[in-house]
């Protein structure tokens, strides 16, 4: 399954993206889709879900934990993101330049929530995960130490792009992951790195707070951050699912 939100005619749907097809979908879980179909490239391409929140992994690579000269976290280190942060598939990233002179780009693999859970086990979390997307962790460096927290630094508007669709198809422990900037890779890794699997950190936030139904969990970034500046693009580019494309503006 290859899910994606779209706009088109005053409607916005989902749709089961194949090939260059779309076909719109009634209901999610279970899957039922509309026997209507729409060539792709007549469709404006929206962010693949508008989460009630975003739970963030700060550190979870372990080339990144090494990267960053950190010992490996015990317990997953988690922040949040407002949904006002989400931009889709080639959006503009607004930089904020009236507050911070250093904005990071940050690849990662992002979980999508398909129904309401708490308190599940690892064993569990499969059950509740529609699938998964790219996503960019923008961050304005710069003000992180300033701040002494993460909120200020992360939670800019447009500071999270995802897309371009959602799939089931991958396996999210096991999936190589690239960021481009300016067509040049930056970032390089695969998610076997990760320090805490995906269903280990579903498991883990669910202990915390109830995740609803296209909450959004991003999984930490790899090695290899580094800053944009206005006119650069920069993509996020994950084995399965593919590429995020989006330009600082």
């Amino acid at each position: 399954m290859k899910l994606g939100r779209f706009f088109y005619a005053n409607r916005t749907f989902f749709g089961l993206v194949e090939d260059d097809i779309v076909k719109p979908v009634k209901s999610i879980d279970p899957l039922i889709v509309d026997s209507q179909i729409y060539p792709k490239d007549l469709l404006k391409i929206l962010p693949p879900v508008k989460p009630s929140k975003i739970i963030c992994v700060g550190l979870n690579y372990r080339d990144h934990a090494c990267e960053l000269k950190l010992e490996i976290p015990e317990t997953p280190v988690l922040f949040l993101k407002p949904p006002t942060c989400v931009i889709g598939h080639m959006e503009n990233i607004i930089y904020p330049k009236h507050m911070s002179k250093q904005v990071d780009y940050e690849g990662e693999l992002a979980i999508v929530i398909k129904k309401e859970c708490r308190n599940i086990t690892p064993g569990q979390a499969n059950e509740y995960i529609l699938g998964y997307t790219c996503a960019n962790d923008v961050t304005a460096r710069d003000l992180q130490p300033k701040n002494g927290q993460w909120t200020v630094a992360k939670s800019f508007d447009t500071f999270l792009p995802l897309g371009p669709v959602i799939t089931d198809e991958i396996d999210p422990n096991n999936s190589n992951i690239r960021t481009y900037l300016n067509g040049k890779p930056v970032q390089s890794s695969n998610t076997s790195n990760f320090i805490f699997p995906v269903e280990n950190l579903v498991s883990y936030i669910s202990s915390i707070m109830t995740l609803k139904p296209f909450d959004v969990i991003i999984t930490g970034t790899p090695s290899g951050i580094g800053p944009m500046k206005q006119g650069d693009v920069v993509e996020v580019e994950i084995e399965g699912i593919g590429v995020l494309t989006n330009f600082v503006v």
